[in-house]
């Protein structure tokens, strides 16, 4: 494949946020990984990435003036972009569930007692909702 036809690279999604430290704190600390080298929760808000252990970027935080929080489920004001995140037990969606709280997270939906498909939805802290999914149950 030459050069001009090959497709771009995904890198990593961003999520805007009024206050970019505190959201880009939140994923930091709820998915373990490290800021980009010469970022972190004192620098520029303005944008701030989280790598994972190898370097990679995984997410990306930009501050905005305003946003307004997503009102899923209704769509009043659409949720526009949402993570989804595979845990695989629920023992380990329960602690992750636990630990999002902890850090500023809250529950939408709680769906994790659905045998076939066990979720649940949440909001980080600047209300972007993304959901814990766990494999279905046999």
């Amino acid at each position: 494949m030459a050069v001009s036809d090959s497709p771009p690279e995904l890198i990593a999604p961003c999520l805007d946020a009024e206050d970019g430290r505190a959201l880009a704190a939140f994923w930091q600390q709820f998915l373990e990984l490290p800021y980009r080298p010469g970022q972190g929760p004192d620098d520029d808000p303005a944008f701030i990435v989280i790598n994972d252990h190898a370097g990679t970027p995984k997410l990306a935080v930009q501050q905005v003036g305003s946003l307004p929080k997503a009102t899923w489920p209704s769509s009043d004001v659409p949720q526009q972009v949402h993570l989804d995140l595979l845990v695989r037990t629920p023992e380990q969606q329960r602690h992750h569930v636990e630990r999002a709280i902890a850090l500023g997270a809250s529950v939408l939906d709680d769906r994790s007692d659905d045998v076939a498909d066990p979720l649940v939805v949440m909001a980080d802290p600047a209300g972007h909702p993304f959901c814990l999914i766990c494999p279905p149950r046999s």
